[in-house]
């Protein structure tokens, strides 16, 4: 079935790379959840006021909000290949995490109405009508979702969404909530325990942690979040495969959306390099990478003197140094400004974001360090937070 659907509705589907391959495989599977989660709502909502039944109804309700989701991953995937415009130079793709910032409010709703409906039906037990109606609608939804989970996660991982992966994840959790409401209806016929308000008061949790974990992931990248570890491991090492370039920092990763990412970075080149043919490099390095990472890539280069003995040796004392402290930090863009009295030792320093010492504490102990080498030597350090090499 899943590689039917793919053949039909997925051209090209082995160039997963392309965008706009994989922009169809993301539509494929937000439209097959669609078309398959307002199925069992409509099946459910019906018999869980067939047979008064307020697991079933939250069950149902349940599949609704994942319609909603699949709605907004649709829409997602179908903005991020509309065109920036004058009015928005970086594209819609962040109409996704909005969008589905709301859907998660209304999950949350729903989930705590019937939470109190639950617990009014525990305090108020009424005997849900039994009906085998229920038990094929419950039992077809478990092996819909079950072919879901696997659907949306063979997709995922052949595009490398997260969203779609979310997806499959989801799919997956259902079958446990919808397990329960099954097992609940069998108990609730021989047992006075008010079985179907505790199995709607099960479901009405997981619908409330859908809706914060949804809320929670679109939140995240619209307040900022950290690149894909393994894009930012995949620029530098691109970088580094040019002739002449020796070292990358400095690097800044912008999301505006799934397909709007771009990013900055600098590239160290020896100082006595040609210009003209390392702007060259540059150029065709920004247009390569750019192409195969699918984003758009700016690089700034960095002369660093190479041939030069004595500040290749104050480099790596300075290097040293910062090593002791602790070998999670590293420097870029050494320099050397001499006077007579005093030298200066210009250099970033790279820290974790978590890092426990104040930048102030580390220049000092990084200053008295270099002065214990020599008393002329002053540290002017830069503290940055980089991605690169974590």
């Amino acid at each position: 079935m899943t590689a039917w659907l793919i053949r039909l509705f997925v051209k090209d589907a082995d160039q997963v790379k392309d965008p706009a391959v994989r922009r169809r495989y993301g539509i494929l599977g937000g439209a097959v959840g669609i078309a398959c989660n307002l199925l069992l709502f409509l099946m459910k909502f019906f018999t869980g006021m067939i047979t008064g039944s307020v697991a079933i109804s939250a069950d149902a309700f349940n599949n609704l909000s994942d319609a909603g989701s699949s709605v907004v991953t649709v829409a997602g995937f179908q903005l991020s290949g509309k065109k920036p415009d004058k009015k928005h130079p970086f594209g819609y793709g962040r109409i996704e995490y909005v969008a589905g910032l709301c859907i998660s409010m209304v999950i949350v709703l729903v989930g705590f109405e019937f939470l109190r409906t639950s617990i009014d039906k525990v305090a108020h037990p009424e005997t849900a009508a039994f009906s085998w109606v229920s038990v094929l609608v419950l039992g077809a939804s478990i092996l819909v979702k079950l072919w879901m989970g696997l659907f949306n996660g063979k997709i995922g991982k052949a595009i490398g969404s997260a969203t779609v992966g979310a997806a499959a994840m989801d799919s997956l959790s259902d079958v446990a909530a919808t397990s329960v409401v099954l097992v609940s209806v069998f108990l609730s016929q021989i047992t006075d325990f008010p079985v179907d308000g505790v199995a709607g008061i099960v479901v009405a949790l997981f619908i409330l942690w859908a809706g914060i974990t949804t809320a929670r992931d679109t939140l995240s990248p619209l307040l900022g979040q950290p690149p894909d570890p393994k894009l930012v491991k995949d620029i530098e090492e691109s970088l580094l495969s040019y002739e002449g370039i020796g070292g990358v920092h400095d690097l800044i990763v912008h999301s505006y959306g799934p397909g709007r990412i771009i990013a900055s970075v600098h590239a160290e080149v020896p100082a006595d390099a040609n210009i003209l043919k390392m702007h060259e490099t540059i150029d065709l390095a920004e247009k390569e990478i750019s192409a195969k990472l699918g984003i758009m890539l700016i690089v700034h280069f960095d002369p660093i003197l190479t041939d030069d003995a004595r500040v290749n040796h104050l480099h790596q004392t300075a290097l040293d140094i910062v090593h002791q402290i602790d070998p999670a930090l590293s420097l870029h863009d050494f320099r050397v400004v001499d006077g007579e009295n005093r030298i200066n030792l210009i250099f970033d320093v790279v820290v974790p974001y978590d890092y426990p010492v104040s930048d102030e504490k580390l220049e000092e102990r990084m200053d008295a360090a270099l002065k214990a080498v020599d008393p002329r030597f002053f540290a002017v350090v830069s503290f940055d937070r980089s991605f690169l090499g974590e």
